[in-house]
Formats: C-alpha cells, sequence, structure tokens
C-alpha cells in the first residue's frame, strides 16, 4: 500500500506542486527564494499549512477508509464521507491549490498564481464531466446523496453527517 502512495503522490502532485512550479520558474526567470514581502510570506505561509493539512488528511483518509490511493487507475473501493470529506467533496484538490497559492504568494510571482488558476479551472471543468460520472457508475445511490449535502469545491461550514 505504501508503494502505490508514493507511485501516485510522485505521479500526481508531485508534478503539478513541484515539477510545473519549477518549470515556470525556470521559464521565466523566477528566482526560487522567499520574496521579501511579509504579508505574502505570512500568507503564503498560512495558505501551504491549509493545503498540506487538507492533502495529508484527505490521503489518509482514502487509504484508511477507502482502501486505496489518489490515482484515477487506483482509486478507493469504499466511498470516503470522513474526515476533510465531510466538509467538502474535493479537499485533494482543494489541498493542491492552496500549495500553489502559496508558492505563488512565498516567491512573489504571477506566474505561479496564473498556474494555480489554470489548475483550479482544468478541476473545476474535469471534476463534473469525468470524475463525479465515474463516481457515481461504482457508488450509486450513496454517491448521489454524498453530492446532495457536500459541495464540489467550497465547504460547508459545519460537517455533514449520514
Amino acid at each position: 500500500m505504501v508503494l502505490r502512495h508514493l507511485a501516485s503522490i510522485a505521479l500526481l502532485p508531485f508534478v503539478v506542486t513541484i515539477v510545473v512550479p519549477f518549470s515556470i520558474a525556470r521559464s521565466n526567470g523566477i528566482a526560487l527564494r522567499l520574496t521579501n514581502n511579509v504579508v505574502l510570506i505570512v500568507l503564503g505561509a498560512i495558505a501551504l499549512a491549509i493545503g498540506l493539512t487538507l492533502f495529508v488528511a484527505s490521503l489518509a483518509h482514502f487509504a484508511s477508509r477507502g482502501r486505496g490511493t489518489l490515482a484515477p487507475w487506483d482509486p478507493p473501493r469504499k466511498l470516503v464521507v470522513s474526515g476533510p470529506y465531510r466538509f467538502v467533496r474535493n479537499p485533494m484538490i482543494s489541498g493542491v491549490v492552496f500549495v500553489l497559492i502559496a508558492e505563488a504568494l512565498l516567491l512573489g510571482s504571477k506566474a505561479h498564481g496564473w498556474w494555480a488558476v489554470l489548475f483550479a479551472i482544468i478541476n473545476i471543468i474535469y471534476i463534473p464531466l469525468v470524475e463525479e460520472p465515474m463516481l457515481r457508475d461504482r457508488f450509486g445511490d450513496d454517491y448521489t446523496d454524498y453530492c446532495r449535502h457536500v459541495p464540489r469545491l467550497l465547504p460547508r461550514l459545519r460537517p455533514w453527517t449520514r
């Protein structure tokens, strides 16, 4: 299971949060060092903490409750509706977006900010068109009920309970 998770992390979030941002920095001549703007550093640190917390909590619930990984080729075998999934249906994507925003803030980079926006838009399109129909097919009425109560991207203020 650990190797399955490491492979999925290496191929998906690692590419999105490390490889692509490094490439953006390189192609735009952006130095990989903290900005001098203290406000951006504080906001970036907050965004990074939120992003990593969401991502790690989501990954842990996929492994322990869903018995699968974040990768589309090795998805959870059970519907995960606990932990951060009680507030929002896609906390892992939200976590990655927060990490990308943190990178843009910490580097003071508009190019990295645009990458965060593009990644969010891609997922805003992909999730309802591709991912959600597959989840409805796999989990049926349980997933449909879950969708009625838990928003896709903007979290609820109170956790949903069945």
